[in-house]
């Protein structure tokens, strides 16, 4: 059976659980997690109902047992891992250079970089046992250096006034090292046949309020999926949006 794991799946209006559904759809198994099992377990079992399989696993990526503990379970009950998406991370608020708090910052960080490295780690000999690894680390146009919209701009008529003045360089700084970290593990992994691309989904309307200047959930997953998805010979190293390269 081929299996796809995806962090930071426990909301049911979030990106994670889109895409979850998405390749479910496709034939994989898929497996949710979050940081508390309560949260992905009532969502896979909504997956199972719609005739996907589906399971719940608990994943706290800020905690290094418990990302252990996963990639345990998951080698205990398949074996191996085919698809590895790194979607959760975390955004503690707008705030510019001269405001913001150091600690909210080594949070973002933690979460978004380290914890994205962690995950890969330790399931990666899983991907290795698939022969066919894709690793998907769910990135931001505002982590780009020369993305113009930088992920804002998705459909006719939007303009940056529409998403207001949200100064968010510590989010965008993790994204640019997350695609960093894409091209060192591209590299490294090239020869074990893993291809690992960075997705920018674009602004998605993952909480109520925002379906007037964000993408529906589905569009943006698709991308998502797509890189999940890709033949042997597909590109690696790479940073997409909606299946088209971005530049750095």
């Amino acid at each position: 059976m081929r299996t796809a794991l995806i962090t930071g799946s426990g909301r049911r209006e979030g990106l994670g659980f889109e895409t979850a559904r998405q390749l479910g759809i496709q034939g994989f198994h898929v497996i949710l997690t979050a940081r508390r099992l309560e949260q992905v377990e009532p969502l896979a079992a909504e997956l199972v109902e719609q005739g996907i399989d589906a399971s719940a696993l608990q994943l706290d990526l800020l905690d290094p047992t418990s990302v252990a503990t996963a990639a345990r379970g998951v080698e205990t009950q398949f074996g191996k891992l085919d698809i590895l998406v790194n979607n959760a991370a975390m955004l503690v608020g707008p705030a510019g250079v001269a405001d913001k708090d150091m600690d909210e910052l080594l949070l973002e960080f933690q979460t978004n970089v380290v914890g994205t490295w962690s995950v890969t780690q330790q399931f990666l000999p899983l991907l290795v046992a698939s022969g066919q690894g894709r690793i998907v680390n769910v990135s931001s146009g505002a982590g780009s250096f020369w993305d113009p919209d930088h992920g804002l701009v998705n459909f006719p008529g939007f303009t940056m006034a529409q998403f207001g003045d949200m100064p968010i360089p510590s989010y965008a700084l993790t994204k640019a090292a997350v695609n960093g970290l894409t091209i060192k593990m591209a590299k490294e992994l090239k020869s074990d046949n893993i291809l690992v691309n960075s997705v920018c989904p674009g602004i998605t309307a993952t909480h109520p309020g925002t379906e007037g200047f964000a993408r529906p959930v589905a569009d943006s997953a698709k991308g998502i999926v797509w890189a999940a998805t890709l033949p042997d010979d597909g590109p690696t190293g790479l940073f997409f949006r909606d299946g088209k390269q971005l530049p750095w």
